[in-house]
């Protein structure tokens, strides 16, 4: 697995194959196969240890944070700091985000663990907090919606440091958290839980 990563950092994840990475490895073909089916397998594998990792680097900055904003930022800088080096492997992999069937995608299938793992980091970050059944329902998930708008900008930035990347996870924090009190306003629930009815019928 970190023979084929370096390999995919220098050259790309295209202009890899098997062959190179077994031979960087010192394997026989074969022998490469007997570990992972396909370059797809790992990545897989690389998409495992970046959601592990941000869940052990996470839960470690829960347990000295003091409230929602801190846990929030410790938790999206944390994403940040594990795949910034990564970043050009990344953007090579976005061609196949949107599509779900691959086994890539960020939404198909075949990542569907990875995500829930993701997903349950921002379900921890919101444990102890107080909040109606159905916004610790959604919340989560709209969480980790955000982190991936977030991830994508990382993506792109050429601020030295990830700058514009940091400024903007401090932000959405920022207008999170203020969400969060107006989502609990006892006198605004009414309109909200309207909001989040099931849309009926056909869209």
């Amino acid at each position: 697995l970190d023979t084929a990563l370096a390999l995919f950092r220098e050259r790309g994840f295209e202009a890899t194959t098997i062959r190179d990475i077994a031979a960087r490895a010192n394997l026989s073909l074969g022998a490469a196969y007997y570990y992972f089916t396909s370059k797809e397998a790992i990545v897989g594998a690389y998409y495992d240890y970046v959601q592990q990792e941000h869940l052990t680097r996470s839960r470690a900055a829960f347990a000295s944070a003091g409230n929602l904003k801190e846990r929030l930022r410790a938790a999206l800088h944390a994403k940040i700091d594990i795949v910034e080096a990564d970043r050009r492997l990344l953007r090579a992999l976005f061609r196949y985000g949107g599509d779900p069937d691959h086994a890539l995608s960020w939404f198909g299938p075949a990542t569907r663990d990875q995500r829930r793992l993701s997903v349950a980091v921002f379900a921890e970050a919101l444990a102890g907090e107080r909040l109606p059944d159905d916004v610790r329902e959604s919340a989560p998930t709209l969480l980790w919606t955000l982190h991936m708008g977030i991830l994508l900008f990382s993506l792109y930035d050429d601020s030295p440091r990830l700058r514009r990347t940091r400024r903007l996870i401090d932000a959405s924090v920022e207008f999170v958290v203020d969400a969060k009190r107006i989502a609990t306003l006892p006198v605004l629930r009414p309109v909200l839980r309207r909001l989040s009815m099931p849309v009926q019928g056909p869209l």
